[in-house]
């Protein structure tokens, strides 16, 4: 047997006149040469592929090939030609059943269908206030809009467009080349099988004009920079009645001049006397929503972090909130009077420290060298 076309289509000798179709159409779908430009092996597999239908797809030829299991013996002949000038008259009705369909109809109601307008994205600007407690922001969307007065169309008002007489309204020019159909997109009306003759004056035949649409948006509490908010069916209008896109806001959250965010936690610097960090007392803390009262231990060395729970941002999606971390500092005098003077050479001398080594700035280095290069800034 030089060729089983069961085989060629991938089916079996049991399969329905639907199941042939079907892999016949999945199979030259695969080796079509359109798709296979210049594969020599594609164009022969695609020629095996159209021979086996040409008789799977003929009842009497399925029949007798069936029974002798042969081309020849099939009652036809023409394949061994080469090419495809002998193929059953038929045969471009068949052709044309698949690929027509697939290639030139179904294109040309593809450019006509109803597309989903395009996304816009948005940069908003806050404050960390607003990031963590949540605020209503309303912002203006600059974005194209279908046109009230054509209703879309781009055609003048009582006038709509006229089928385009090139294409008969398909938006595919068809060329027969034997039993093959190229279609091409309708040079006359770029494939919309409409032409507009007489314009919209208000936008001028494209259908949609530009706006500045005012939106309101909810900005949930704990959002970041980088969270992108999506706002549905708030983008560019669709194209031939198909839904607008979708807007997404991505939230910037300006620095803060006290508070420092680490994920849902926040940091920040605190001042406390030389007196306060050797003798402890109790200081008021800034918070984000507020003042607290904190406790300073006796002894407090410079850079100690102390610990607020749930004084921080609320956690995004989730429950809870984050914390506060506070880090104290000694806040070293830069004037001191005669008498201050006299009582840190006093405690010095009882301290067992040489008042001649510079205790102030002894005192300054140990405690916070740091922060004197923060106030020399």
């Amino acid at each position: 047997m030089a060729n089983d076309y069961y085989n060629t289509l991938e089916t079996d000798r049991n399969a329905s006149d639907a199941d042939i179709k079907k892999a016949y159409r999945r199979l030259a779908l695969k080796y079509h040469p359109d798709r296979n430009p210049g594969d020599k092996a594609a164009e022969d597999k695609f020629k095996e592929i159209n021979e086996a239908y040409a008789c799977l797809s003929d009842p009497q030829k399925k029949s007798n090939y069936d029974q002798f299991g042969t081309a020849e013996g099939a009652g036809f002949g023409g394949f061994d030609g080469g090419g495809f000038g002998n193929f059953s008259s038929n045969f471009g009705d068949i052709f044309e059943d698949v690929f027509g369909n697939i290639f030139g109809d179904f294109a040309g109601r593809a450019r006509n269908r109803p597309a989903k307008g395009q996304d816009l994205r948005y940069d908003l600007e806050i404050n960390l206030k607003e990031a963590v407690f949540g605020t209503e922001k309303k912002i203006n969307i600059p974005r194209w809009e279908e046109c009230s007065p054509c209703d879309g169309s781009g055609a003048k008002p009582g006038k709509g467009p006229t089928v385009c007489q090139t294409c008969k309204g398909t938006g595919q020019t068809k060329l027969q080349q034997g039993f093959f159909t190229i279609a091409r997109t309708c040079g006359a009306c770029g494939g919309q099988g409409k032409i507009i003759t007489d314009p919209c004056p208000t936008c001028r035949g494209q259908g949609k004009v530009r706006k500045e649409r005012k939106v309101s948006l909810k900005i949930p509490a704990g959002v970041d920079t980088g969270i992108r908010l999506k706002v549905t069916g708030e983008g560019e209008a669709g194209a031939h009645g198909g839904p607008s896109g979708d807007l997404y806001v991505v939230m910037e959250v300006e620095p803060h001049p006290f508070f420092k965010r680490k994920d849902s936690d926040l940091l920040c610097e605190v001042p406390i006397s030389f007196v306060q960090a050797s003798l402890g007392g109790e200081i008021e803390v800034p918070t984000i929503e507020g003042t607290e009262h904190l406790k300073i231990p006796a002894g407090t060395p410079s850079g100690k972090v102390f610990h607020l729970r749930s004084k921080g941002v609320p956690k995004l999606g989730g429950y809870g909130k984050g914390d506060q971390y506070i880090s104290v500092y000694i806040d070293v005098p830069k004037k001191l009077d005669q008498r201050q003077k006299e009582l840190l050479r006093e405690f010095a001398e009882i301290s067992g420290d040489e008042v001649s080594k510079g205790f102030l700035d002894k005192i300054k280095e140990m405690f916070h060298p740091h922060h004197e290069h923060k106030e020399a800034k």
